[in-house]
């Protein structure tokens, strides 16, 4: 036997047959307890009919059992009538799921819309005025800050100097 194995197969296979014959014996005994359940419902709320006596009292008997057939067929109906709308009812609730399961909703997509283009989206042909936001702001105006170039000097003329030493050196 390895680490993993605790039982072998022959005894794990016996303890299944052991099992299964167990499980079959309560099956049986559950059958006979319901048989020996109905026996005593039917014994007790159904008492064996009085057949003795004349013509006229079994006719009685046989109106009021058929009276007793006809309520209990009623019940019944209406019974099944509740369990099929029910029923309706269950499939259609079912069929809601799947297509709310079965529907992806999509990423959405951002989108650069102006206050204007999202008031007629809203709003639609009723939209007449405009906002348009940018022209109400306050206009600023920015001051230029003039720096001396001369304490840093120009870059340019620094560049056209190198290039003056360079094609001095390249002449030569």
């Amino acid at each position: 036997m390895s680490e993993g194995k605790k039982m072998t197969s022959s005894r794990r296979h016996h303890l299944k047959s052991l099992m299964l014959q167990i499980a079959a014996n309560w099956i049986e005994q559950e059958k006979k307890d319901i048989e020996a359940a109905k026996e005593a419902y039917m014994a007790e709320n159904c008492p064996p009919p009085d057949l003795s006596g004349d013509q006229n009292a079994l006719m009685e008997l046989c109106k009021k059992l058929q009276a007793t057939i006809d309520k209990i067929d009623e019940e019944r109906y209406d019974i099944e009538a509740k369990v099929q709308k029910a029923d309706k009812e269950l499939e259609d609730l079912r069929i809601k799921v799947v297509d709310l399961r079965g529907v992806k909703k999509p990423a959405l997509k951002k989108v650069r819309m102006s206050a204007d283009s999202m008031l007629q989206a809203l709003l639609g042909s009723k939209h007449k005025v405009t906002m348009d936001l940018r022209s109400n702001l306050k206009q600023v105006k920015k001051e230029v800050k003039e720096e001396s170039t001369e304490a840093v000097g120009d870059w340019r003329k620094n560049i056209e100097d190198k290039a003056d030493r360079k094609k001095m050196f390249e002449t030569s």
